[in-house]
């Protein structure tokens, strides 16, 4: 599809003759008499793309010298509220004076009439070129915000809740950030979430994970090297350090970094500055420092595996993300949100969860966290035949060991009815795990003294679903007690 362009002359015989002869080299033009009409005719057609309608604008031609709103005037106000259409401005009597405004101001090209076709051809593919990128950039800037935004960012748990009213308050410094928590519970995206919202978020977010890389490696890759440093350094090579420069590096993992390297970035983080492996060159760096961890930092402290001194200078702001099954209330919305990514990706209409296979991820205990959930819906998504995921597009293990976990906490075993040991009678799935459920939660209500928090706790679950679950299987405190 072409761009379309939209030109803009308050001579109706010049504005109409140009669009016409745009029209028959192949473009979707329109004109416009003055700058308020093409203002007005850029935005009904903005508005008219959003809702799949019409194609937008994304070059605008303009006359220089118009009565009202003159050509710069319109110029200025295109790039503050349609950041992707490209301007060519046309004038009558140019000058260098003013064609060196006008690209100072963002037009493209400045054309002086009359305009020579193949002039003006040239000037229309550098347009559509610029235009294109525009787009590109646009589009990557959407995909960005959509994943590391904080809508990309789901839950309701109060824990989360603080954790966006962090980010909100740290993105736009430079204050260090030290983020914890286990495997899988997203520090990567918080991460690229705080460099977005930032002032920095036009500059490279550079990622590197120190447990991934061999400690031999680890110095050359944040730092770089040049040719002959080593072993195999047959060039120059530029570290991600300065490749982080102006925006925003995120050393995952640095709990596994060697103590000689915990000395170097220490450094990088006080003083701004390093030098490449094998180089006696020092350069400046000015890269916002986010790290996480996967392990407590304060027990490697105290252990001596970790320096103190570093510690202390990266413990600035501290973010601790707390595992899935922690917030079990956010299983569902989480689901969905994957459901919806997963569903556009492979362009099938996915309308959400069944009951029973909403219950099993919640009973589930994620060891690998949220990353974990996201793989099970992109399974669950890729071989469901039903525009709702049930229980069977589950993981075999998520069915199988969801109540694993509570039956070897609880010290109970598979004595019942419907053990493995004894014949099959056909029923419903919810009716055959009901009475080992309710023998579960008895089972722990009674060793916490009925403290329904702490019984919560221990489940894994929040006090509201003990709440239900203790209403949907009959179990009575004071009863139970009393017969107990």
């Amino acid at each position: 599809m072409s761009v379309r362009i939209l030109v803009v002359d308050d001579d109706p015989i010049v504005a109409d003759s140009l669009r016409e002869y745009l029209t028959q080299d192949g473009f979707d033009a329109a004109s416009a008499y003055n700058g308020e009409e093409a203002l007005a005719t850029i935005t009904q057609a903005e508005d008219n793309a959003s809702s799949g309608e019409t194609q937008p604008f994304g070059i605008v031609m303009t006359d220089v010298s118009m009565p009202g709103m003159n050509g710069v005037e319109l110029l200025r106000e295109i790039g503050k509220r349609f950041p992707s259409v490209v301007v060519i401005m046309l004038t009558g009597y140019g000058t260098i004076e003013s064609a060196v405004e006008a690209l100072r101001l963002g037009a493209v090209d400045y054309l002086t009439k009359p305009v020579i076709d193949e002039e003006l051809r040239l000037a229309l593919e550098r347009a559509t070129r610029q235009q294109k990128l525009l787009q590109e950039n646009r589009s990557l800037k959407q995909r960005l915000d959509g994943k590391y935004g904080l809508g990309g960012i789901v839950g309701s748990d109060h824990r989360m809740q603080r954790i966006y009213e962090l980010v909100e308050a740290v993105a736009p410094s430079k204050t260090t950030v030290l983020m914890t928590g286990e495997s899988g519970t997203g520090k990567s995206l918080i991460a690229g979430a705080i460099h977005q919202r930032s002032p920095r978020r036009e500059k490279p977010f550079v990622e590197i994970s120190c447990g991934s890389i061999p400690e031999t490696l680890l110095e050359s890759e944040l730092f770089g090297h040049v040719r002959g440093a080593f072993t195999g350094a047959h060039a120059d090579k530029t570290g991600r350090f300065l490749a982080a420069d102006g925006g925003t590096i995120f050393l995952d993992e640095i709990n596994s970094a060697s103590p000689g390297m915990q000395l170097k970035l220490l450094r990088v983080l006080q003083e701004r500055r390093f030098e490449p492996v094998g180089s006696g060159e020092t350069i400046e760096v000015d890269a916002r420092v986010i790290l996480a961890s996967n392990q407590p930092l304060e027990q490697l402290v105290a252990s001596g595996a970790f320096r103190q001194d570093l510690y202390y200078r990266i413990n600035v702001v501290k973010i601790e993300l707390p595992p899935l099954r922690e917030r079990v209330s956010d299983i569902p919305a989480l689901a969905n949100h994957f459901l919806g990514v997963h569903a556009a990706q492979l362009g099938r209409e996915l309308t959400g969860f069944s009951e029973e296979a909403l219950e099993s991820l919640r009973r589930y205990a994620f060891p690998g966290n949220v990353r974990e959930l996201q793989n099970i819906i992109e399974r669950a998504a890729v071989l469901t035949r039903s525009p709702v995921i049930e229980l069977t597009d589950l993981p075999p293990h998520v069915i199988d060991g969801r109540d694993q976990g509570l039956l070897k906490a609880f010290g109970a075993t598979h004595n019942t009815s419907h053990d493995d040991e004894g014949p099959w009678v056909p029923m419903p799935l919810v009716e055959a795990i009901r009475d080992p459920e309710r023998r579960i939660l008895l089972k722990a209500l009674r060793a916490n003294d009925w403290n329904r928090q702490q019984t919560a706790d221990d489940l894994a679950i929040n006090r509201t679903t003990l709440y239900k679950k203790m209403k949907q299987l009959g179990i009575d405190d004071h009863d139970d007690r009393r017969a107990g």
